[in-house]
């Protein structure tokens, strides 16, 4: 993988990773233009570095946050932190069940399907439109939303069906205030990024690869960077409701991944 590469795919990832519009879809996308031509533990390698640059762009960004919710959590007694940890606990169990036991035929999506990403990104388009015209969104998150929001987060493990996109979507469907829809998105992919990048880099020790740490190096901070400006980004478009934007993006994006795939 070339430095230029490696740039490229942290940008993609900093970007797609808050903005909805699949990370993994664009990745993908990514990869069939450059050629696929990466190995598999160069390819696994890079993506464990990717997410853990964009973990930290949301510890970053959530920092306030994150600490407040630790204070709190240092509390023996039920209070706030402690309810959001709760829902972020429920919220993470689909996924994770998914990613544990049907890990095989989750992979399998992750081969340059063009045709499923296109379809995907095409109903994350669709989700994004509906979700933008929802009506008034007052609501207070709670268990029973925070459980619906996680399984929706499961079924976006596929390939074009943006994690952001329908977390927020579905938290906006379900009335659930638009700011407390962005925070609880992005806080609650970070217990499952890190376990994520734990499983995969002990998948990592059992092959052999050379390691190039210059790529990694600029792979890593091209995505921390634009991964902080997207996401701060993002939030605001929520607050202002302009998410019409990114459903046309999608749409269009999707329209031109089916068409390559098929030709």
């Amino acid at each position: 993988m070339s430095n230029w590469e490696a740039i490229i795919l942290g940008i993609v990832q900093g970007i797609s990773e808050f903005l909805p519009i699949s990370s993994s879809g664009h990745l993908e996308i990514a990869k069939v233009l450059m050629g696929n031509a990466f190995l598999p533990s160069e390819s696994l390698l890079m993506t464990i570095v990717l997410h853990g640059a964009t973990a930290l762009s949301t510890l970053y960004v959530f920092r306030k946050d994150i600490l407040a919710i630790l204070k709190g959590l240092m509390v023996l007694e039920w209070n706030p932190s402690w309810r959001f940890a709760l829902w972020v606990v429920l919220s993470m169990l689909p996924a994770a069940f998914v990613g544990l036991f049907f890990e095989a035929q989750i992979a399998a999506l992750f081969s340059g399907n063009l045709i499923l990403v296109g379809l995907l990104l095409l109903v994350t388009a669709a989700l994004l439109f509906f979700a933008d015209r929802a009506g008034r969104t007052a609501q207070a998150l709670n268990t029973k939303s925070a459980l619906v929001i996680g399984l929706t987060q499961c079924i976006a493990i596929l390939p074009g069906l943006s994690r952001s996109g329908a977390t927020i979507g579905t938290a906006l469907l379900l009335k659930i205030e638009r700011s407390e829809a962005a925070r609880f998105s992005f806080l609650m992919v970070i217990p499952l990024i890190l376990g994520s990048m734990a499983k995969s880099i002990m998948d990592l020790e059992d092959s052999t690869v050379s390691v190039n740490y210059l790529p990694l190096g600029l792979g890593f901070i091209s995505a921390f960077i634009t991964g902080i400006l997207a996401c701060q980004w993002m939030i605001a478009l929520v607050k202002r409701s302009k998410l019409t934007y990114f459903s046309l993006y999608c749409s269009l994006v999707g329209l031109i991944a089916l068409i390559y795939g098929l030709r």
